[in-house]
């Protein structure tokens, strides 16, 4: 059976589930938002993901780590990318991560979380949002924890962010399980690493079938680290693209403006 067969007859085993979705009155009838974002700025994100979604016309989310010499070496290209429609986020300046976390050994002791007060990480990450506009020129932003680690020396600095950002991702679930229910300042979010193209639309299959949306946060694109073949996220894309009845694909920051005005939410 043809990866083209497959995909037809699994939209056609979901469309029982389709119609019996939970609505959600996403833009132009669609079943489900799918955002794509990409974290850390890296290489690969301006030398393959960019490219891919510009050739099938979708816009996605990049979360720059402002302190990675990537940002600074290809200020022209990420420039580019925002004057083209992309999203550029806000990851912090520095990616603190909490070094005492499982598999953490790779934090250096001066981005160590757990030795960073919640007011400098708060100070660090308003300036990153001065710092972007720079770059883009624009004043809204969304935010995604580094590592999912809301904690600076014990305490949570995200409460001291919430009036900065439309909203923030938080690590989680890549589909909402429920729309209503969504804390817009801690959107669950997963970061797919080897996943085939198959596994990721199966992932966006299951955001339609609830009536809901599906976050993913890609670092490497066919390089760099925690990687996602150039392949599968060409498949990915290609299959969004054409199924644009289905699936809104856009930035996490006009998904989430979408859905707060929906929700009344003030």
């Amino acid at each position: 059976m043809s990866f083209r067969t497959r995909l037809t007859l699994a939209a056609w085993l979901l469309a029982p589930a389709l119609a019996a979705a939970a609505d959600f009155p996403w833009p132009h009838g669609a079943r489900a938002a799918v955002s794509l974002t990409y974290d850390d700025a890296l290489d690969s994100q301006l030398d393959v993901a960019i490219p891919a979604l510009d050739q099938y016309g979708l816009k996605g989310s990049f979360y720059l780590q402002l302190s990675n010499p990537a940002v600074g070496r290809r200020l022209d290209a990420w420039r580019r990318a925002a004057a083209n429609g992309h999203e550029l986020g806000n990851h912090s300046l520095f990616h603190q991560c909490s070094r005492s976390a499982p598999g953490h050994d790779w934090v250096q002791p001066q981005r160590d979380l757990d030795t960073t007060s919640a007011a400098q990480m708060q100070d660090q990450v308003l300036l990153g949002n001065t710092m972007l506009a720079a770059i883009d020129g624009r004043s809204e932003r969304t935010y995604t924890v580094p590592c999912g680690d809301t904690l600076a020396a014990g305490a949570s600095y995200l409460p001291g962010l919430r009036d900065s950002f439309v909203a923030i991702k938080v690590s989680g679930a890549a589909v909402t399980p429920s729309m209503a229910a969504l804390d817009p300042y801690a959107v669950g979010v997963a970061a797919p690493q080897g996943l085939s193209g198959a596994q990721l639309i199966a992932i966006v299959q299951q955001a339609a079938a609830q009536g809901s949306m599906v976050n993913f946060t890609f670092h490497g694109v066919g390089g760099d680290y925690l990687s996602t073949s150039a392949q599968a996220h060409e498949e990915l894309v290609r299959y969004l693209a054409a199924h644009r009845q289905l699936y809104w694909t856009d930035t996490f920051l006009n998904i989430m403006t979408y859905v707060k005005k929906q929700r009344g939410d003030h």
